[in-house]
């Protein structure tokens, strides 16, 4: 079954993110919020915070712990109302489908496994090119969740489309990534930005793709074709992703990627739940109604306020 038949259609995506207001923030997203500012506003008042919060791969060895924190720190203004945005927005989307536990032990584990790649990097180009400025660069941002974030979109929402760009939500992802790439040529300022994106959108996908538990399932991951890696490719590049992306899956699992699907996901001739292409349609269909229900709400509550507005001149009549 391919994505094209689900049963929420793309006029019904389009009505559905046209009507999010802008109410009804989880409390989850604005305590997130809150923390985003607090750290901004730290470095603002105490600049040399940055050395003990941001990932310096120079100093990460005694001070582990930023690898943790160097994803709740946003060094600049338009950083922190971007990611306080996006935060809000986008983790209105995903937490109604996730829950609250489950949103926000993605936000940490996609945050460590992004810093931790970003160190690994770092000290790898240092000692290939000998410049010292990957060692004491700090770096920081919640950019990496973000990118993750549009992941997340692509496996719930796909095929839903953004009001007025006719942009369908699988493509999020890929276009902020290509517009990363491309700006870090004209904005030196953007390449400090770039290794978190990429790393970002990838362990996000590997977390997605192989180890978030399905309560429903009882299974890990996502094993379906419209989730694959190449599907973050146009159509006439994924013959040449494919066979790469399986040699970072045989890694990274220690199986193959397509040519034993059936084997790893069947138990003899019956397909375990999660494997095929129905289950991932049915986890599509209970994102958008999740996310459908939460709507009406939202309008349910709004129209009650506005009815009480009107009721409370009349009693005072």
């Amino acid at each position: 079954m391919s994505t094209s038949s689900l049963p929420v259609s793309q006029s019904q995506g389009t009505r559905t993110l046209s009507s999010v207001s802008v109410s009804g923030f989880t409390r989850l997203c604005k305590g997130l919020a809150l923390v985003l500012v607090a750290a901004h506003l730290v470095l603002h008042f105490f600049p040399y915070a940055i050395t003990y919060l941001a990932l310096i791969p120079s100093r990460t060895v005694p001070f582990a712990w930023n690898l943790i924190t160097a994803g709740y720190v946003e060094q600049t203004v338009h950083g922190v109302v971007i990611s306080v945005v996006c935060l809000l927005f986008i983790g209105k989307l995903l937490e109604p489908v996730w829950g609250p536990r489950e949103f926000l032990k993605f936000i940490f584990v996609v945050n460590i496994l992004t810093s931790l790649c970003i160190f690994i990097t770092a000290i790898a180009l240092y000692y290939i090119t000998r410049q010292e400025i990957y060692l004491y660069t700090p770096l920081s941002g919640f950019h990496g969740v973000i990118s993750g974030f549009l992941v997340s979109i692509k496996q719930i929402i796909p095929d839903q489309e953004i009001p007025f760009l006719k942009i369908k939500m699988k493509w999020l992802a890929s276009i902020s990534l290509l517009c990363c790439i491309a700006l870090s040529f004209w904005v030196i300022e953007a390449t400090t930005y770039l290794p978190t994106v990429i790393f970002g959108t990838y362990m996000s996908w590997i977390y997605l793709r192989y180890w978030q538990r399905k309560p429903e399932t009882k299974l890990k991951g996502d094993p379906s074709e419209d989730f694959a890696f190449s599907t973050f490719f146009p159509e006439f590049l994924r013959p040449v992703i494919d066979p790469i992306a399986s040699i970072f899956h045989r890694l990274l699992c220690g199986r193959s990627d397509a040519s034993d699907d059936a084997e790893d996901y069947n138990l003899g001739s019956e397909p375990l739940p999660g494997s095929d292409p129905i289950e991932a349609s049915r986890r599509r269909e209970r994102g958008a109604r999740a996310l459908e229900e939460r709507l009406a709400n939202e309008r349910l509550a709004t129209s009650r306020s506005a009815g009480e507005l009107h009721t409370s001149p009349a009693g005072n009549v």
